[in-house]
């Protein structure tokens, strides 16, 4: 196993893309066929890497325990152990998981943000070969060997599988997606997609027309549930914890590994129970817009070319007359046009920006190792964002 697997500290596959092509030609069938071969010569079914749990919390008392009893059925799966990051909750959240009788707790005062606290659960779970991100509202059904398996292949640096709403059917048009073009968000923002949701454009983001009855490469899974290799998160710095406190850190993630070569699999034997946004209804209507607008225009920026990130940031400015209206309705009117007017100059700002901000992650493993037990608080040192 050990010849078969690169060093954590690799670059990730961008590296040595000669040696990667010469690999992929010498061998392809083999090449797609050891993750199966893996998960079927694994003693037991279990994963042949290390793999570590990771839940990050906020006001999330209710969803925890079926969520940690869920993990603790696949104990022997997670050897790197199932780390709970709470993200400064005002409700039970952290008694919930302190029950958890093997879950370790990190009890944050402060919010991290779901980027942060992603990156101090890696630094915590410091033996994982590859981390299962879950947000607590998920439950999953069976073990993540599968998953593991996958990431075998050295160009593989996360895996995904289906997300089963309350339905009962899997959470399509959510599960799984392409990244957002210029066009998608444009659609999105103006609100063409709730009027005509079957039109072409959010078609293709939503990946409404993919076909995810056996294992494929894929895109955009949701990280609601996400298993990422650590030579992928080294590789690309962590996620980008300018994205805050939410909304498009997992798709700036798995967009900047497409872009230095690495692949995302969907394999469909893997599930997990996803009730979702059980968090954001928690969050104002104001807050939601601002977090919402930030992380979009942020991921503009981004991975846009100048002229699309500008028409992202023109339809941004476009489509803030309904919403503010809707918020007329729903919060306070002077509160809606200290939020529009927020969400305006922001948008005003990308418009002339011609550079994207670089990815932003804090190191705290002297932070960790200095905290005492797993289930200190810790983290008073302020909010920077």
């Amino acid at each position: 196993m050990a010849a078969s697997r690169r060093s954590h500290a690799s670059a990730g596959p961008a590296s040595d893309p000669a040696g990667r092509r010469k690999a992929d030609s010498a061998a392809p069938g083999l090449r797609l066929a050891r993750p199966l071969l893996v998960a079927i010569l694994s003693p037991a079914g279990q994963p042949e890497m290390k793999l570590g749990a990771l839940v990050i919390s906020h006001n999330s008392a209710a969803e925890l325990p079926a969520c940690l009893k869920a993990l603790e059925r696949f104990l022997e799966d997670f050897q790197a152990g199932i780390v709970v990051i709470d993200n400064a909750s005002t409700d039970g959240s952290v008694a919930a998981a302190a029950a958890a009788p093997h879950a370790k707790l990190i009890a944050l005062g402060q919010n991290l943000g779901f980027a942060g606290a992603v990156n101090l659960g890696f630094d915590a779970l410091q033996d994982a070969e590859a981390v299962l991100i879950l947000n607590p509202d998920c439950v999953i059904s069976c073990s993540p060997a599968v998953l593991a398996a996958e990431l075998e292949a050295p160009e593989t640096g996360a895996a995904a599988g289906q997300l089963i709403g309350e339905s009962g059917t899997p959470q399509v048009g959510f599960q799984v997606r392409r990244f957002p073009t210029p066009w998608a968000l444009t659609f999105e923002i103006l609100g063409i997609n709730r009027i005509w949701p079957s039109n072409p454009v959010n078609r293709h983001w939503r990946a409404l027309d993919l076909q995810l009855d056996s294992p494929t490469f894929v895109e955009q899974p949701a990280g609601a549930c996400l298993l990422v290799s650590r030579r992928c998160w080294l590789a690309l710095g962590g996620f980008d914890e300018g994205f805050y406190p939410a909304w498009f850190e997992d798709v700036d993630f798995l967009r900047r590994a497409h872009a230095a070569g690495w692949r995302t699999r969907f394999h469909p034997r893997f599930s997990a129970f996803h009730r979702g946004g059980h968090s954001v209804s928690k969050v104002s209507w104001a807050r939601r817009q601002l977090y919402w607008y930030g992380g979009l225009l942020r991921y503009a920026n981004r991975h846009f070319s100048p002229a699309g990130k500008r028409f992202v940031s023109a339809a941004v400015m476009a489509g803030l007359a309904p919403r503010l209206v809707m918020g007329i309705f729903t919060d306070r009117p002077s509160q809606a046009l200290e939020v529009c007017g927020k969400v305006m100059r922001l948008a005003f700002s990308y418009l002339l920006t011609a550079d994207s901000e670089p990815p932003r992650r804090t190191d705290r493993r002297a932070a960790i190792e200095n905290c005492g037990p797993l289930g200190s608080p810790w983290g008073q040192e302020g909010n920077r964002h």
